[in-house]
């Protein structure tokens, strides 16, 4: 009897790893006609088959078994899908795995044969291994990668992650990451015409120790964990904004040309980015292909210019074709296209600088292989003359204009030779790709509009360059009123010169504030805005760099970054002036806020905060928020100041890493005495201690000793130890002995509850135990109403 219940129980248990089979046996096949014929890792977290994309295109693929689009990881046959009628992969007898079309031909297969290999297995990884009886593995599809990496696989000398061509298709793309000849990972543009290294810099002779980065790098290899940490051998080091056990990722490789860590939300199925390379879309080379435009914005769009069109409008990396005919003929058959903000990258046939605009235009003239020049008036002026045209972008930032070489009688907007900028009325039509730049809804804009705007922006300047010709004269007085005019005539993020921020504060005459990284001063510039100027200590990197790209980040809760100066040994940085003080100011003090400002400064740290962390395309850490970096304006919202800081201290020469502790003591997480690696979850600890001080009035971060008591702690470390016995005693908390009794009880129970709530859960000591900052402020959106 107990020998039949055995028996029973084995032949149960076949049938079972039979249902759920992650194992394929010597002499077995998959067929292409039956759909149930797959291997499934024994997780079930990936799923290996033939996989229909087209009506009867397939590929021999894993893919993520739960993700909503059964998201692809790897393909055999990328390039050359295989009939969806009588194709099969068979794991044939000298240990060879074959993938063989309809008619028979060999597609695909495995260079194992004459080896002992016995079995195929599909492991939770989502590498699909060839093994022995041994369990060696003699074949693994980690070593053959198409455009992502997955946990614990690694990348190689002799590895590359290659894009997809297109959204939607697993043909091989323009864009890939790999070792290149100085050891260094990079990312490259290699299309039908041009090879272009994009990241980390276009530059071919830069300086890897700028980002960083070592080319003593004699290994070549990185690899991507579990944790969602990837490591490099040329010390690149980069994490996901969720990072920790337990949650599926994948890095991928994306047709964009930006390399990017998705996160998959096993409640949805859906993916979300928590990692990205590359934070502005028209920094990718051959994004828009020869002739095309990338319009830097809110969303990145490619377009053609006036007198172009697309070669192919599905494929937008094919660039765009000139309505005309290039030839070669004298000065006077030749006339200029002005695109203002705008510039092609690289294909320089020389440059001149100081040079006047006549000089350059003259240059591009002369030469019949110049297509366009580069003008730039930023102190001198500055001339590049190009001999292709690719890798273009438009962005307001950009100082300079591109001025396209067409036929004289080309009916456009154009500048003529040897006379001032005139326009023609032009009705050309261009095509504009969607945000993606391969979705199929496109949308038509007419440059008319654009232009128009030019045009307007352009007689404002003329009549401000008139009027600094009026009132000075001199060799060289043109140049420096133009660029005087530029200035006038903008307000956006610049540079300033030492001597206009000493004037502007009256020799730094009033200290508004001081902290760590430096004195604050009041100010007021020539255009009447009131300013607050920070004197910055010694910082390492690339300060203009580093701070340009802080300045472009804008949110209603953060400080708005208006410029800054680096002249020899001067580093200073305009902000916007924030009226009514610092949090610590407005909450510790006889002036105390009420609940309803409260709040409301809790809900807007916390959207400024999820803001850097999940949706800045830079992934900031603020490494010190707390009440003094919170300053309030008029109507009581809160702004983030000092964001970005820490990243540019902190730029130590070789290493990307942290180098040093940052922060204030009684607000910093314990990654920093555990020397764990830092992540946003630091800022979302520093978030729950002054959610707690907002609710509990007073200042938590305080060291404190009790009576009867040796050891010191803080007021935080007993605060969060009382509320929680209460919480876990089963004790209803009565939230009015928590919250700041100044108030007389005039605030929202519910609201107080929820905020503590929050606050306690922000400030565990294991950080995978904190929210995420975009998920605080929908908690406390979903209770801003409620009193």
């Amino acid at each position: 009897m107990t020998k039949a219940i055995l028996l029973l129980c084995l032949v149960l248990l076949l049938i079972k790893s039979s249902s759920s089979k992650n194992t394929l046996p010597i002499g077995s096949s998959l067929s292409v006609h039956h759909h149930s014929d797959l291997i499934t890792s024994q997780d079930n977290t990936f799923t290996c088959g033939f996989y229909g994309f087209e009506s009867n295109a397939y590929w021999f693929a894993i893919w993520f078994t739960n993700s909503e689009d059964r998201t692809v990881v790897w393909t055999a046959n990328r390039n050359t899908p295989v009939n969806g009628r009588g194709s099969k992969v068979t794991f044939r007898g000298d240990g060879a795995m074959v993938l063989t079309d309809v008619d028979g031909m060999v597609v695909w297969e495995t260079n194992t044969t004459s080896t002992d290999v016995n079995r195929a297995v599909l492991l939770d990884s989502g590498n699909l291994v060839l093994m022995n009886a041994k369990g060696k593995i003699l074949w693994q599809s980690f070593d053959y990668p198409t455009d992502t990496l997955l946990p614990s696989q690694t990348l190689t000398k002799s590895k590359i992650l290659i894009s997809a061509l297109r959204e939607g298709t697993f043909e091989s793309g323009h864009f890939s990451l790999n070792y290149n000849s100085i050891n260094v990972l990079t990312m490259i543009y290699d299309g039908p015409e041009i090879s272009s290294v994009y990241w980390p810099s276009p530059d071919p002779g830069f300086n890897v120790w700028i980002y960083g980065r070592t080319s003593y790098n004699s290994s070549r290899i990185a690899v991507f964990n579990n944790l969602g940490v990837f490591n490099s051998s040329d010390r690149w080091q980069f994490s996901a904004s969720d990072m920790g056990f337990g949650i599926k990722r994948r890095l991928t490789m994306d047709h964009d040309g930006n390399l990017r860590i998705y996160s998959l939300n096993e409640s949805t199925r859906s993916w979300s980015i928590s990692w990205q390379a590359i934070a502005k879309p028209c920094d990718v080379h051959g994004i828009c292909g020869r002739n095309g435009i990338c319009i830097q914005g809110e969303k990145q769009e490619c377009s053609c210019p006036p007198g172009y069109e697309w070669s192919n409008t599905t494929d937008f990396t094919l660039g765009c074709n000139p309505t005309f005919k290039k030839t070669c003929g004298n000065s006077t058959s030749f006339g200029f296209l002005e695109l203002p903000h705008t510039d092609y990258y690289g294909f320089d046939l020389n440059y001149s600088s100081p040079i006047s605009f006549e000089a350059c235009r003259d240059i591009c003239l002369g030469d019949c292989s110049c297509e366009a020049f580069s003008y730039r008036l930023t102190g001198e002026g500055f001339c590049f003359a190009k001999s292709a045209l690719f890798n273009g972008f438009t962005s307001l930032n950009f100082p300079g204009t591109i001025y396209l070489k067409v036929p004289r009688g080309m009916k456009t907007q154009s500048i003529l030779a040897g006379s001032k900028p005139t326009c023609v009325d032009t009705t050309i039509t261009i095509m504009v790709g969607s945000p993606s730049m391969y979705a199929s809804l496109k949308k038509r804009v007419k440059w008319v509009y654009l232009y128009s705007f030019a045009l307007a922006v352009g007689v404002v300047e003329a009549l401000v360059i008139l009027f600094g010709w009026w009132l000075f004269s001199g060799k060289n007085e043109l140049l420096v009123n133009l660029e005087y005019g530029y200035r006038m005539i903008s307000s956006q993020f610049r540079g300033f010169s030492y001597q206009e921020l000493k004037k502007a504060t009256q020799d730094f005459k009033v200290e508004i504030g001081r902290g760590g990284s430096g004195a604050v001063y009041k100010g007021t510039l020539e255009d009447e805005r009131v300013v607050a100027v920070k004197r910055v200590g010694d910082v390492s990197g690339e300060f203009s760099a580093e701070v340009s790209t802080i300045g472009q980040i804008n949110h209603m809760n953060l400080v708005r970054m208006w410029g800054f100066c680096s002249e020899k040994k001067h580093r200073l940085i305009v902000y916007e002036y924030v009226e009514n003080l610092s949090l610590d100011k407005r909450l510790f003090s006889s002036s105390f806020l009420q609940w309803k400002e409260r709040f409301k400064v809790a809900i807007g740290i916390a959207k400024g905060l999820a803001y850097l962390h999940h949706e800045c395309l830079e992934w900031v850490i603020h490494c010190d928020v707390k009440p003094e970096n919170i300053l309030l304006d008029h109507a009581f919202e809160p702004k983030i100041a000092d964001f970005g800081l820490a990243k540019l201290f902190e730029r130590g020469g070789q290493n990307s890493e942290f180098t040093k502790v940052r922060g204030t003591k009684g607000y910093m997480a314990p990654e920093w005495a555990h020397n764990l690696p830092i992540t946003a979850k630091v800022d979302v600890y520093s978030y729950g201690v002054v959610v707690l001080e907002l609710a509990k009035g007073i200042r938590l971060s305080s060291i404190v000793a009790h009576e009867g008591e040796e050891e010191e702690e803080s007021e935080l470390t007993r605060f969060v130890k009382v509320t929680k016995r209460t919480i876990q005693q089963g004790n209803e908390l009565c939230i009015e002995e928590i919250i700041d009794p100044r108030l007389g009880g005039l605030f929202s129970r519910h609201q107080a509850a929820k905020l503590v709530e929050i606050g306690l859960s922000c400030v565990e000591e294991d950080r995978n135990k904190r929210p995420t900052m975009d998920s605080v402020v929908q908690i406390l959106m979903d209770c801003e109403h409620e009193m």
